[in-house]
C-alpha cells in the first residue's frame, strides 16, 4: 500500500484532477468556487422580470418535474418566496401517469383561466416549442430553467436559462435541473437581497435541495457540482428539515453523518415513490413542510408507498425472467404487458440492463388504454439515436439522451416494436466495451483496511458520477467465515483475518455465496474487488468493505 501522501496523489492522478486543481477539488469552497450566476444567459432578464412580477403582485406558477430534480427545484423556489413573504405562488408538478413528463397544452389551458401572469419551469421545458407559444399568445411570460440539451427549435420563451444553449457562456455545462434553480435564487439575492432584508449568504440554506438533486441526478461530482454536493450535505447533516429527520430515522440513518449513499439510495428512492406509485406532491410537501406532525405522517407515506415499489418491482422481475429464460438471448430486449405500471418501468429497465448486460425496452398501461415505456442503455449503444432511426410510425412518441428514455407505441406497432429495435440495433455499429464496470485505483492487502486509509479516501468524497469511489483489489485473500443475512437471507458478509488477527468484513447487498463462479466456501482464497466505507447503521459505527466483484 502506498503512504498517505502517495494514496492521495494516486487517487487524484486516477481521477484526472491536475496539480493545479487540486487544492480547489480537496477543499472546496463556496465563495471562491462557486461562478457569478450573472455569468449564464438570460440570468439578468430572468431575475428583472421576477421582480417586478413580486412588485406587481402578478401569479406565478412555478411549474417542476417530477423527479428528484425538479421537486428539490420547486422546494427551492417556495423556501425563497416564503423568505421574502411572498404568497402569490402556485406549484404545479404533472401526474407521472395522467400526464407525463414536461410541460402540456391542458395544463397551460388551465393557467390561462386560472389567471396566472408568469409561468417558470424547473428541469424541463427546452423542447416545449407549442406548449410555451400557447402561454406566450394568451398573455403568460413563460421562463424556462432547464438544464436538458437544447433541440433545433428552441421555444420562444420570455427568457430561458439552461447552461447548454447555444451562446451560453456559463463556465460549468452539467448543472441539475436544481442546480440552475439555486444559481436563479443566487442571482435574485445578489441583486435584490438588501431591498428584501435578505442577510447576505442566507441562499446557503438552500444547498440541501441542489445537493439532493446534484447526488440523485446522476451529474459530473466536479467543477461547480462538487461544491453543491459537498456543502449540500453539510446543510442536510443540520437537520433543518423536519420530514427529512423523520425519513431518515425511519430508514435508521443517522442525519448528522448523511453521506451521498443516504441520498442516492435512501431518499431519492422515496421521493421518485410519489410519483411512481402515487401523488408527486406527497414528496415536495414533505421536503417543504416545517410541520412537525405534518412531517411525521408524509415521511411515513413516503415510506410505505416505496415498500410498496419494491414489492410491484419484485412481481414484475418475476415475470420478465420467467419470459426472458423461454425466449433465449438476443442483443436487447424488448418486454412489456399492459398490466405493468408504468411508473416502475424505468427501474425494472435498469435490472433488466443490470442482470443481462444489454439495452432494454419496456413497455406497460397507463391506465387509460395508451402503451408507455422506459428503455436503458448498455455500453456504446445510443438510444435516441437507435429510436429516431426506427421506421416511421412505429412509435408515437419518445424522448431522453444516450442512456435512458421514454417512449409511446400504438396497440397495433406494439407487436412490431421488437423486430424492428433489433433490426436498427443489430445493423449499427457499436464500440467493443470493458465487461468490467468499475476501475481498480490499486492493489491493496487486507491489513491496509485502516481508519488511516478511510480518512484518505474520504477526502475525495462525495462520489459519484465523475468521481467514482476508490476501487481496490485485494489479491488471494482467504475467506474467514460467510454469513447471508436479512429477512430472506439474500445479501452477503465475508470475514477476513488480518496479520494482527483482527477480522475485517465485506458485505454484498442483494448477492449471496452462489452470486459468484464458482460459488463461494469458507477457505477458499479469492481475489476481492472492493471499496472501503464506514457504516453508522442503528449507531454502531464500522470500517468495512463493499464488494464489488470477485475474480
Amino acid at each position: 500500500m502506498p503512504n498517505h501522501i502517495e494514496l492521495l496523489d494516486l487517487l487524484l492522478t486516477n481521477r484526472g484532477i491536475p496539480i493545479e486543481e487540486r487544492e480547489r477539488f480537496l477543499n472546496p469552497s463556496y465563495e471562491k468556487h462557486l461562478y457569478d450566476p450573472y455569468l449564464m444567459k438570460d440570468m439578468e432578464r430572468v431575475c428583472v422580470r421576477i421582480f417586478e412580477a413580486i412588485e406587481a403582485k402578478e401569479k406565478i406558477l412555478i411549474y417542476s418535474d417530477y423527479d428528484c430534480d425538479g421537486i428539490p427545484a420547486a422546494v427551492i423556489m417556495h423556501d425563497f418566496f416564503n423568505k421574502i413573504g411572498y404568497e402569490n405562488f402556485i406549484i404545479y408538478i404533472p401526474d407521472r401517469h395522467d400526464e407525463g413528463y414536461g410541460l402540456h397544452l391542458d395544463a397551460i389551458d388551465k393557467f390561462i383561466t386560472d389567471g396566472v401572469n408568469l409561468l417558470i419551469t424547473f428541469d424541463l421545458g427546452i423542447t416545449a416549442v407549442e406548449e410555451v407559444a400557447r402561454a406566450q399568445a394568451a398573455g403568460i411570460d413563460v421562463i424556462i430553467t432547464d438544464h436538458h440539451l437544447p433541440q433545433v427549435e428552441i421555444p420562444r420563451a420570455y427568457a430561458i436559462l439552461n447552461p447548454k444553449q447555444i451562446g451560453c457562456m456559463y463556465p460549468d455545462k452539467m448543472l441539475c435541473g436544481a442546480g440552475v434553480g439555486f444559481k436563479l435564487v443566487q442571482a435574485l439575492v445578489i441583486k435584490y437581497g438588501e431591498y428584501w432584508k435578505i442577510s447576505n449568504g442566507w441562499e446557503k440554506w438552500l444547498l440541501d435541495m441542489a445537493g439532493v438533486a446534484t447526488l440523485s441526478d446522476q451529474v459530473p461530482l466536479i467543477d461547480e457540482n462538487r461544491v453543491l454536493a459537498f456543502y449540500g450535505l453539510k446543510v442536510l447533516q443540520r437537520g433543518r428539515r423536519p420530514g427529512l429527520v423523520e425519513l431518515f430515522k425511519k430508514a435508521s440513518v443517522d442525519i448528522t453523518k448523511l453521506n451521498e449513499e443516504d441520498v442516492t439510495f435512501t431518499l431519492a428512492p422515496r421521493i421518485n415513490a410519489a410519483s411512481r406509485m402515487a401523488d408527486p406532491m406527497k414528496a415536495y410537501e414533505m421536503l417543504a413542510t416545517t410541520d412537525l406532525v405534518e412531517a411525521r405522517t408524509l415521511a411515513d407515506h413516503l415510506a410505505k408507498i416505496n415498500d410498496e415499489r419494491k414489492v410491484i418491482v419484485a412481481h414484475i422481475m418475476k415475470d420478465v425472467k420467467k419470459v426472458l429464460h423461454k425466449r433465449g438471448s438476443k442483443s436487447l430486449v424488448v418486454i412489456g404487458n399492459p398490466a405493468w405500471r408504468i411508473g416502475v418501468l424505468g427501474i425494472i429497465a435498469s435490472k433488466i440492463v443490470e442482470e443481462y448486460k444489454c439495452p432494454a425496452f419496456v413497455w406497460g398501461g397507463d391506465g387509460n388504454g395508451d402503451i408507455k415505456g422506459s428503455c436503458r442503455g448498455y455500453g456504446s449503444a445510443n438510444l435516441v439515436e437507435i429510436m429516431t432511426l426506427l421506421p416511421e410510425n412505429s412509435l408515437l412518441g419518445f424522448g431522453g439522451h444516450k442512456g435512458a428514455g421514454g417512449f409511446s407505441v400504438s396497440h397495433e406497432e406494439i407487436h412490431f416494436l421488437e423486430e424492428r429495435l433489433l433490426a436498427v440495433f443489430d445493423s449499427s455499429e457499436k464500440v467493443e466495451e470493458n465487461e468490467k464496470e468499475y476501475f481498480i485505483d490499486a492493489n491493496i492487502k487486507i491489513d491496509d483496511v485502516t481508519s488511516d486509509n478511510f480518512n484518505i479516501i474520504n477526502k475525495l468524497a462525495p462520489f459519484g458520477m465523475g468521481n467514482p469511489k476508490p476501487t481496490f483489489l485485494f489479491k488471494e485473500i482467504k475467506i474467514f467465515a460467510i454469513k447471508e443475512f436479512g429477512k430472506e437471507k439474500n445479501h452477503l458478509e465475508l470475514s477476513f483475518k488480518n496479520n494482527r488477527g483482527y477480522i475485517v468484513k465485506a458485505i454484498a447487498f442483494f448477492k449471496t455465496r452462489l452470486s459468484f463462479d464458482p460459488p463461494l466456501e469458507t477457505d477458499s482464497v479469492i481475489n476481492l474487488v472492493a471499496t472501503f466505507e464506514k457504516s453508522t447503521f442503528r449507531g454502531r459505527t464500522e470500517l468495512r468493505l463493499r464488494i464489488v466483484d470477485v475474480l
